[in-house]
């Protein structure tokens, strides 16, 4: 612990009577251990709330068995704001393989069954039998990502929104910070619950104006398939072709109305009286609005309650890291940011940002390095283009793909000055860029005459002064059949852009490498693309490193393309390996030197009839350690 002398919000009864308060104006209910950081989403919006003069209090990791804890502060005045912590509780709870994970770096000790399966429903039930008139704010990712249906991979099936399987008042998507203060201004001023169906941001869920609701559907709204159409089965009791069509065209129509500045409102209808009505999203945090939640007075380290327990871990990645930017327009498929954090991006002030890493340098625990100055995106500073903020993100174009727009702003200049103002700061030793840069974007900001480019200039200020050793990127495929379904860019650009890397090092007299970051058993992957992309591991000389296997989660493209088998963008037919048999062969085939996938590996390699690449006098290594050598 830092022994830092601000204050946490109360987590307790006597935690609470000691600050003098009497009630609460919110509980707020978490699935996380209480982490008081700005990384953490709990941290954020009590801190913002607090800012404006309400009393919050944290409910973190509750005893969901039964209703006792949920009354630990007794009636809070305003309501109660429940999330699921800073992971989706299921993505939390268990691995790809659907199988029980065996830590959770977001409790106390890495402790796993401190939480429920899917939080969000589980806390609000519970809070919703505690006191039933007390109104219920969902917010966090796991709500935000099911907002509406969605495709739940763990029941395989298409669920409700969450919001009334929780039976909550509200929900909250995206970031929230705006919502919530307009939430909680609106039920201090006495208006009820059940009325607030204005504010940007939100669902609630409405019934018509003609039997008694106050839904009134306008010619501009976005109306998506009825849920019925979405769970429509065939004769064996499956999802029927229409139903995953119908759920294609709802995703696509979500997809096209993410934008705050041309975002439609968006309604689904469940029954005659049930429909669950997504208002427009909230603009994103200008600079000055970003800073000011980042100046908010943060303990930055987990509550001392978890001290005999070991801590908490997830604080360990990111306690010394600094966040510069929201939103990403990169565009990823298998990425929930657009859903969430918007593909709008929005930065901090270079003033904001050394005013944090000063704070940092004054932490006992310091030890001279930041982890981190990024977001998404590190190298996403301002927004994609000028239009873009006078008429909102394209609907129906990606910044970067197929190929970088004409009209993307790729400067990099603003973070390169970021980066210098830190590492001059007294007490700094090193300040490493670790939350990903996307090389595409870097390279289209290249130099086209004898004058170096600001992406040329990042590159040199990377190389030399934030890397230490090892530079993680994420090209993730080479297939070009796999990479278009991705939305990410072709392998000959990662390939220049390898060149350029080694380039630069050379220059600068560094021996520094590379690690490359892939995904196996991605929509659009089959086996021979698997083994494709192991020989041309092999061929580059990257050792397998960290290996993904594709992860369907709410919220995004390629979760859609999971289940429906169909890309909703283009309406083609898309590959997609799911049987956990394949998922594993593809795995293995992208951990070919490791000896326990040596049997998967051979029989992937027969069964796409490419026995020539397994040495079997090597059982499965290769046989010399030439850089070109292409067996696995």
């Amino acid at each position: 612990m830092t022994g830092n002398k601000k204050s946490f919000l109360p987590t307790t009864k006597k935690e609470m009577k000691a600050l003098g308060w009497e009630q609460p104006d919110f509980v707020l209910i978490t699935g996380d251990a209480y982490v008081d950081h700005p990384s953490f989403g709990t941290a954020v919006i009590s801190r913002v709330l607090e800012n404006r003069g309400y009393k919050i209090a944290i409910l973190a990791q509750p005893d969901w068995k039964s209703v006792e804890d949920f009354r630990r502060f007794g009636k809070p005045r305003l309501g109660f704001l429940v999330n699921g912590g800073n992971v989706d509780s299921m993505v939390n709870n268990f691995s790809v393989f659907k199988n029980r994970r065996k830590r959770d770096v977001y409790s106390p000790g890495a402790k796993t069954g401190r939480r429920p399966d899917r939080a969000v429903i589980v806390y609000s039930n519970r809070a919703r039998e505690a006191y039933k008139e007390v109104p219920i704010i969902l917010g966090g990712l796991e709500a935000s990502l099911r907002r509406l249906a969605h495709y739940d991979y763990w029941e395989d099936k298409v669920r409700r929104s969450v919001l009334l399987d929780a039976k909550a008042d509200l929900l909250i998507y995206g970031m929230g910070e705006k919502a919530a203060v307009e939430i909680a201004e609106a039920l201090d001023s006495g208006i009820d619950a059940k009325d607030i169906s204005w504010i940007k941001g939100t669902c609630v869920v409405m019934k018509p104006y003609e039997i008694g609701g106050f839904l009134n559907i306008e010619e501009e709204d976005t109306l998506l398939p009825e849920y019925g159409k979405l769970v429509e089965t065939d004769e064996s009791g499956k999802a029927s072709r229409e139903a995953k069509t119908s759920y294609c065209k709802s995703f696509k129509l979500q997809y096209r109305n993410n934008d705050a500045l041309n975002g439609k409102r968006i309604i689904e209808k469940y029954d005659e009286h049930t429909y669950v009505v997504q208002n427009t999203p909230q603009p994103p945090l200008n600079r000055q609005e970003l800073d000011d939640v980042y100046s908010l007075p943060y303990v930055r380290d987990y509550h001392p309650s978890y001290e005999k327990d070991g801590g908490v871990p997830a604080i360990n990645e990111v306690k010394f890291s600094i966040t510069s930017n929201r939103g990403c327009f990169g565009g990823c498929g298998f990425c929930a940011i657009t859903f969430h954090q918007g593909r709008e991006v929005r930065s901090r002030s270079i003033e904001s940002i050394v005013s944090e890493a000063e704070l940092l340098t004054e932490d006992q625990d310091f030890k001279g390095y930041i982890h981190d100055i990024g977001g998404p995106t590190a190298n996403f500073r301002n927004p994609s283009c000028q239009n873009q903020l006078e008429h909102g993100m394209c609907g129906s174009r990606d910044c970067l793909f197929p190929k970088p727009c004409s009209q993307l702003n790729t400067d990099h200049s603003d973070y390169i000055e970021v980066l210098k103002a830190v590492r001059s700061i007294k007490g700094i030793r090193k300040v490493f860029v670790r939350s990903g840069i996307r090389f595409d974007f870097l390279l289209a900001d290249w130099k086209k005459g004898d004058k170096a480019s600001s992406g040329e200039k990042f590159l040199y200020e990377l190389c030399e002064h934030h890397v230490s050793g090892i530079l993680k990127v994420a090209p993730e495929h080479v297939s070009p059949e796999v990479l278009g379904k991705m939305h990410k860019p072709g392998v000959e650009i990662f390939n220049r852009f390898c060149a350029e890397y080694e380039k630069v090092n050379h220059r600068l007299g560094k021996k520094q490498y590379m690690i490359p970051y892939f995904i196996s058993s991605h929509p659009g992957s089959t086996l021979d693309d698997a083994v494709d992309l192991a020989v041309y591991m092999k061929e580059a000389g990257f050792v397998p490193d960290q290996v993904q296997d594709f992860y369907p989660t709410p919220g995004t493209l390629a979760t859609c393309m999971y289940y429906t088998e169909t890309d909703p963008l283009t309406g083609k037919p898309v590959y997609v390996a799911k049987s956990i048999k394949e998922k594993k062969m593809q795995r293995a085939l992208l951990h070919f030197n490791k000896k326990e996938n040596r049997k998967l590996v051979k029989e992937a390699l027969e069964i796409t009839g490419r026995k020539d690449l397994f040495d079997e006098q090597n059982k499965g290594h290769s046989k010399c350690s030439g850089k070109r050598q292409s067996h696995i």
